[in-house]
């Protein structure tokens, strides 16, 4: 199995508020800095999105992906690489705990990249992809409040 890496914040809202951000895919642009474009494809019975097209713009890496998305109950997110023209393969998911009036958010990443890369280094653009995206995530929930 290969080794993620994860990483939590505490965000100051309800857990519905904070997953309402999580699956607005179109506003990732504005809150995710390396999504420059997100189109849901397609949805569940429920109107969640069950595919997504991202274009991801993180300076010297440029990718167009497809992932799947899975929902586990009102409190978790998963998602999995359908194609990419960078990766080899993609998983990873928001979970989110209720702490008192906020919520306990765990960001969990495993990246497998098509170049060769020491899994050092991996590691620790999967820890920067994920404390950017969890600060900014936090940003946008408590300034949607």
């Amino acid at each position: 199995m290969a080794e993620h890496t994860s990483s939590s914040i505490t965000i100051e809202a309800a857990p519905a508020d904070v997953m309402g951000v999580i699956s607005d895919f179109a506003r990732y642009p504005d809150w995710t800095g390396e999504v420059k474009e997100a189109k849901v494809l397609q949805t569940d019975d429920a109107g969640r999105a069950e595919q997504v097209h991202l274009v991801m713009d993180a300076g010297a890496i440029k990718d167009d992906q497809v992932l799947a998305y899975t929902w586990t109950g009102e409190h978790e997110v998963s998602w999995t690489l359908v194609k990419s023209q960078m990766l080899r393969s993609l998983d990873g998911s928001y979970v989110l705990a209720p702490a008192g009036a906020a919520t306990e958010v765990t960001y969990r990443l495993t990246v497998d990249v098509k170049i060769p890369m020491l899994g050092m280094i991996k590691r620790k653009a999967e820890k920067v992809i994920i404390d950017r995206a969890l600060a900014g995530l936090k940003k946008r929930v408590e300034s949607d409040r």
